[in-house]
């Protein structure tokens, strides 16, 4: 399965490349950017930055939404520290292969044979994707992996990261070979983060994004890594990390022809995507009834252990910590219109009338969800009156998706935090007509702060 996936790395071109799925791979690609460049504007990013600049180096890659240059190593993680940072970045692959997989093409666009075109990013960019969700479809799925301790992002992501930065750099199918067995060493990422809104988890997409760079660099320069890593052997990756769980035949099933991207979702607010089909049917509800918050007696909501474990936190202290919060979420729709990315500021999560209408938020176990079930929100008034919505498919979901002109109106509110408008409109110009660019590096200078 390993030379399989292998082949598959070196040999993709992009005119096997369905036409809508491509049109796809552009708007995750501007959203990653987006989400990204504000990202680059957070308190926890700036100390990631101040440890790079300790360290050294020299000036190759670019660091998004700043004026500085690092190493490929330095860039595919500090870059990938802004994707993840405020719970924008797409969704659906290995988790969050946006923010794994695009920092680490973009940093090592110095490397690869130039000129780099724009078929060639998004061919690079779309087996990424490709394959760190078939690597975590192998353990199982979502539900198994993740439910384990496991966060998929990292674990996952470091394949998917590998495969596209030997598709970029051109690497033989022996090369790619040794890139994910040497990805399957560096792979790790738990979700311990969830019980005290502590940070690691704005680490994981940059260390994944980092060891996949590591990795395809140190298979380029004839470092073996373990062939066996998918077989049923002790020490490969599968039998270790997924061992009651494992479906290896997933790695291969409908390669080349079932593209994983085109299940992966754009999400539409600043929070986990586990809230997200509760904060859509909340918001049918208010908009349906009109009420004022006042009148709100209850939300209810009915979800699954795993959700309610995930996301059933109330713990708004840290800005980590209220991205997981159902409840919160649901109050910041409720009270400010919006889960939006302002309606996570400190003020607002620490308001009393915020505190006051999450303590009206209950969550309570449905027996009848599984595991990937989305939840059921209920509205009950002081009046009496009750009205339920449920919401199966969120919205930013490839059957649910947003509007183009959603997803601008999204880059644009985001990216404007940093840089100034004409430059964001020529990013996003750039961005949307990519596979017609012959010379993406210009890319890079747009991502840039410029010094005055």
């Amino acid at each position: 399965m390993l030379n399989q996936l292998a082949s598959f790395i070196a040999e993709t071109r992009f005119d096997q490349l369905p036409v809508a799925l491509v049109e796809q791979a552009k708007r995750h690609f501007l959203d990653t950017l987006g989400a990204s460049l504000a990202g680059s504007d957070s308190p926890i990013w700036r100390e990631c930055q101040t440890l790079v600049e300790a360290e050294g180096g020299y000036a190759q890659a670019q660091v998004w939404g700043s004026a500085q240059q690092v190493n490929a190593r330095q860039a595919a993680w500090l870059n990938g520290v802004a994707a993840h940072m405020y719970e924008l970045d797409d969704t659906g692959g290995c988790d969050h292969s946006g923010a794994v997989v695009i920092p680490a093409l973009l940093a090592v666009l110095p490397l690869a044979p130039q000129p780099v075109s724009g078929q060639a990013l998004l061919t690079a960019m779309v087996i990424g994707y490709d394959i760190g969700r078939r690597v975590l479809e192998a353990c199982g799925g979502y539900s198994a992996h993740n439910g384990a301790g496991w966060h998929s992002t990292a674990s996952c992501g470091v394949f998917g990261a590998a495969a596209a930065v030997c598709s970029l750099l051109q690497l033989t199918p022996a090369q790619s070979a040794s890139a994910l067995g040497i990805a399957a060493s560096f792979s790790g990422g738990l979700w311990g983060f969830i019980h005290d809104g502590s940070h690691t988890k704005k680490l994981h997409a940059a260390r994944a994004a980092e060891g996949g760079v590591q990795a395809a660099l140190l298979a380029q320069r004839g470092i073996s890594g373990p062939a066996a890593v998918f077989e049923p052997r002790w020490g490969g990756f599968l039998q270790t990390l997924a061992l009651d769980t494992q479906q290896p035949e997933a790695l291969v099933a409908d390669l080349g022809v079932v593209w994983k991207l085109a299940r992966c979702s754009i999400k539409p607010y600043a929070a986990c995507r586990g809230t997200h089909s509760a904060i859509d049917a909340l918001g049918m509800l208010l908009q349906q009834q009109a009420l004022a918050t006042a009148d709100i007696a209850r939300i209810v909501v009915g979800l699954n252990p795993f959700l309610l474990e995930m996301c059933g936190t109330r713990d708004v202290a840290s800005l980590a910590a209220a991205q997981m919060s159902l409840p919160y979420a649901l109050t910041a729709r409720a009270l400010y219109g919006a889960a939006d990315l302002a309606s996570y500021d400190e003020a607002k999560r620490q308001h009393p009338d915020a505190e006051a209408l999450m303590a009206r938020v209950e969550l309570v176990i449905d027996p009848e969800q599984n595991r990937d079930a989305e939840p059921w929100v209920r509205l009950e008034t002081v009046q009496g009156e009750q009205w339920q919505q449920h919401v199966a498919v969120p919205s930013g979901a490839p059957a649910n998706p947003l509007s183009l002109e959603a997803l601008l109106a999204k880059y644009r509110s985001l990216a404007l935090r940093v840089l100034p408008e004409e430059q964001v409109a020529q990013l996003e110009a750039m961005c949307m007509t990519l596979d017609d660019i012959s010379d993406v590096s210009q890319i890079a200078a747009l991502l840039a702060v410029k010094q005055h």
